[in-house]
């Protein structure tokens, strides 16, 4: 079979709100990619399969989602965003498009991510806020999950926050920044970018970080969590709504 003649690479912001994450389900369930791909069949006229950078499960939001694909449509690449985004929900937006080299794979040619986890701490539950923050009814000590959350910074190994079920892969990886910002009004933003996240490990870390500003664990007990590289020890997984696909990195 002849290759399709084009690589297009596309960049997606999605509220994570409605779909069953983004990759792709069988009916009635619906994610990001099953819409996304409709809506660029209809354009090149063929049937299109995506590659993604990152799966994001159910609930969590992009900023600057990558995929790519390989069509022989011949649609001008600078007039594909307005075509698809007249197809597509308005949850979902194509923001950019490039045409990429043909080795390019928007999952295996990256070099990094950055994600934000966003939380709200609130007197009475926030209806606006309640799909896109994880909403604490208490208090949060923001120095000391600044303290806990600097001991992540280097290269480690991240067990202690890794869900089971994901793709098998080695638990080192390098977080060179991390960011826990105040917004005002008791939201507050946390930025980590690395060079790859194991499964569900930002928000494994992000509710570990918190019970830390709740006063429910120490910042040492936090360090003895990471070290111990055991899932069991750290809290439950802190919620979807908050977890926002920021960025990838490429080589070029």
């Amino acid at each position: 079979m002849k290759a399709r003649a084009r690589n297009i690479a596309l960049k997606v912001a999605y509220d994570g709100t409605n779909y069953h994450g983004f990759q792709r389900q069988m009916p009635p369930v619906v994610a990001v990619q099953n819409v996304l791909e409709c809506a660029l069949r209809k354009v090149c006229a063929e049937e299109v399969e995506l590659a993604a950078a990152g799966r994001t499960d159910a609930g969590v939001h992009a900023y600057g989602q990558v995929v790519n694909f390989f069509t022989d449509g011949r649609i001008p690449v600078e007039r594909l965003p307005r075509a698809v985004n007249g197809l597509l929900p308005p949850d979902i937006v194509v923001t950019e498009a490039w045409e990429a080299a043909r080795d390019f794979s928007a999952r295996h040619s990256a070099t990094g991510k950055a994600y934000v986890y966003r939380l709200a701490q609130c007197t009475v539950p926030d209806p606006f806020m309640r799909n896109y923050a994880w909403q604490i009814f208490q208090p949060l000590d923001v120095e000391a999950m600044r303290a806990a959350l600097a001991l992540l910074v280097g290269t480690h190994d991240y067990s202690s926050f890794r869900a089971a079920g994901g793709a098998p892969m080695s638990p080192v990886r390098t977080l060179d920044e991390i960011r826990l910002t105040e917004e005002g009004a008791g939201r507050l933003s946390c930025y980590l970018h690395g060079n790859g996240f194991l499964y569900h490990m930002v928000r494994n870390i992000m509710s570990t970080v918190v019970s830390v500003g709740l006063g429910r664990i120490s910042v040492e007990r936090f360090a003895e969590i990471f070290a111990a590289r055991d899932r069991r020890l750290a809290s439950p997984t802190a919620p979807a709504c908050g977890l926002y696909l920021v960025s990838v990195d490429y080589a070029e």
